[in-house]
C-alpha cells in the first residue's frame, strides 16, 4: 500500500479515537454568591448566610433586581465615621483598645472602615476644653503662625490614627474645622462669629501648616472641607459662620493659591452642611475662579433630602459629591427603624445620588453620649465604650454592610428593582467582584430574584425591614 495512503488512514483513526474519548467542555457561566444578613428584629447582625449558585437565564417573576456593569458611575472612596477628640480619647484609653481597633478597621476581624473624618481642633465632642492649633491670650495675634502647634492631637488622636492606618493602610482622612482661632474672628470667641477678612491669608496658611504637621507624623490628609456647617453659628460650642460668597472668596484668593504655592495635594471640598441648601454650593461653583480649586461638595442629613446631591452634581458633573455627617441618637433607638432609615437615605440613597463617601458622626462615645462640651446631648456613637466593655451599636453593622465589602476604587453600577418594597445599590470592585446591597423596607417577607448578565439567583425569605449584602 502507498505509504502516503497508509499515513492518512492512521492519522484518521487517531483523530477519530481522540474526538470520541475527549471530555466535552460545557459553556457554564454560573457563579457562587456569598451573602451577609442583618435583620431588623436583631436575630442576625451582619451574619454570613448559606452560599447560593446562580442559574442560567434571567428571572422576570415576583420581586427582582437587574444588575448591570455596562455603565460605571462614581468611584467610591470609602465608608466610616468621625474620629472626634472624644472618640479618640475613649478608644485610646479603653482596656479593649486593640480589640476595638480591629473590629473597626480590619476587614477580616471587623468591618474594615475605609474613611475617617477628623475635626481640625475641637468640635462639640471633646474630652478637654475647646481648642484650635493656634490659641493666643486675649488681645494677642500671630500673623506668622509662630505659635501654631498640633500638640493637642499628639497625645491620643495621632496614635489612634497611626494604629488605624497600620490595620488598614488604605484608610483615607478628611479634615474639617469647626472654627478658626478666636483671635481671627469678629466675635473673639471660638463659639460662633465670623472670620475677619484681614486674616483670610493667615487662615489659609493655617490649613497648610495643619496638613504639613500631620504629614510629618506620616499621616496624609486626603481631603479638607473649608468649614463644618457654615450656616450654623452658636454660642454653645466651637462654630463659625461663613456665607457662600465668603467661602468662594477664601478659596479662590487665599486657600487655593496657598495650596498651589506649597504643592499641597489635599482636595478642597465646599459646603459641608445639610441637604436643604443646594443654592450654597451652586453659588460657589458658579464662580469659575473658585471652581478651579474645588474637588466637590459635602453634605449632612439634618435637613432636606438626598436628591439635592444630584441637583448640584447635574449642574457640575465634574465635581464630586461626599456625604460627611449624620448621627444616630436617643430620638430613635428601635433597631429596625435605624437600620431602614440609614440604608434608605444614606448608604443607598446618598450613594445612588453620587456620594463617594458615607460618613456618620462620632465613631465612639461613652454610656452618657459624651464626652461633649455642648451641642447634641443624646447623640449615639457607632460604638459605645464603657470602663471595661463596649457595645456595637446599629450603626456599626450598617457601615459594615458596605465598608467590609466595597473596596476603595470601586465604582457604583446599575441596580434596578421592580418593587417599591426594595431599595438597592450595586458596585464593582477593582478586582471585578460585584457587591449588591438590598434593603427590604416593607413589613413583609420577600423572595427576590437577582439578574446578572445571562444568569440569576433567588434569595428566599428576606425578612421584613432587613438588609442583605451579596458578593459574587
Amino acid at each position: 500500500m502507498n505509504k502516503s495512503i497508509m499515513l492518512f488512514i492512521l492519522l484518521s483513526i487517531l483523530i477519530y479515537h481522540c474526538d470520541n474519548n475527549s471530555t466535552p467542555v460545557e459553556n457554564d457561566s454560573s457563579f457562587t454568591v456569598k451573602s451577609w444578613l442583618t435583620r431588623g428584629d436583631t436575630q442576625k447582625k451582619l451574619e454570613p448566610q448559606p452560599e447560593l449558585t446562580s442559574q442560567s437565564g434571567t428571572s422576570d417573576s415576583g420581586s427582582k433586581i437587574d444588575v448591570s456593569s455596562e455603565n460605571l458611575y462614581q468611584e467610591i472612596d470609602g465608608f466610616g465615621a468621625a474620629l472626634t477628640n472624644s472618640s479618640a480619647w475613649l478608644l485610646y484609653n479603653s482596656t479593649n483598645r486593640d480589640e476595638l481597633m480591629n473590629l473597626l478597621f480590619s476587614g477580616e476581624e471587623g468591618i474594615g472602615i475605609s474613611y475617617i473624618r477628623l475635626p481640625m481642633g475641637a468640635s462639640d465632642f471633646t474630652s478637654q476644653p475647646a481648642y484650635t492649633y493656634n490659641d493666643r491670650p486675649q488681645g494677642f495675634t500671630d500673623l506668622d503662625l509662630l505659635y501654631f502647634s498640633i500638640e493637642a492631637d499628639e497625645e491620643f488622636i495621632i496614635p489612634i490614627l497611626k494604629q488605624a492606618l497600620s490595620i488598614n493602610p488604605q484608610l483615607k482622612i478628611m479634615a474639617s474645622p469647626w472654627t478658626a482661632p478666636a483671635w481671627m474672628k469678629v466675635s473673639g470667641s471660638l463659639n460662633g462669629g465670623e472670620l475677619r477678612k484681614p486674616y483670610y491669608e493667615t487662615y489659609a496658611n493655617y490649613f497648610v501648616k495643619f496638613i504639613e504637621a500631620y504629614e510629618e507624623h506620616g499621616i496624609t490628609i486626603n481631603t479638607i472641607t473649608v468649614q463644618n456647617e457654615p450656616l450654623h453659628s452658636t454660642g454653645d460650642y466651637p462654630s463659625m459662620y461663613m456665607v457662600a460668597g465668603e467661602q468662594a472668596d477664601f478659596i479662590k484668593n487665599y486657600l487655593g493659591p496657598a495650596f498651589a504655592d506649597k504643592n499641597i495635594q489635599t482636595k478642597i471640598i465646599i459646603y459641608d452642611h445639610n441637604w436643604d441648601r443646594p443654592e450654597y454650593p451652586l453659588e460657589i461653583l458658579n464662580d469659575v475662579d473658585a471652581r478651579n480649586y474645588i474637588d466637590g461638595t459635602a453634605w449632612h442629613c439634618y435637613g432636606g433630602t438626598y436628591e439635592n446631591q444630584s441637583t448640584v452634581y447635574n449642574s457640575y458633573p465634574g465635581k464630586n459629591i461626599y456625604f460627611t455627617e449624620c448621627s444616630g441618637g436617643g430620638w430613635d433607638t428601635d433597631f429596625a427603624s435605624v437600620l431602614t432609615w440609614n440604608f434608605e437615605n444614606l448608604f443607598i440613597g446618598a450613594t445612588r445620588h453620587w456620594a463617594r463617601t458615607v460618613l456618620l458622626w462620632n465613631l465612639a462615645l461613652d454610656e452618657n453620649d459624651g464626652p461633649h462640651i455642648g451641642g447634641c446631648n443624646n447623640c449615639r456613637g457607632v460604638i459605645t465604650i464603657r470602663m471595661n466593655d463596649y457595645t456595637l451599636n446599629p450603626e456599626y453593622y450598617i457601615i459594615g454592610h458596605l465598608s467590609k465589602f466595597v473596596m476603595p476604587g470601586a465604582h457604583r453600577i446599575a441596580s434596578d428593582q421592580n418593587s417599591e418594597d426594595l431599595n438597592s445599590v450595586a458596585f464593582i470592585n477593582p478586582d471585578g467582584s460585584i457587591i449588591l446591597i438590598i434593603l427590604n423596607k416593607s413589613n413583609n417577607v420577600l423572595d427576590t430574584a437577582v439578574n446578572w448578565k445571562d444568569q440569576h439567583f433567588v434569595y428566599e425569605n428576606l425578612a421584613e425591614r432587613s438588609v442583605v449584602t451579596f458578593k459574587w
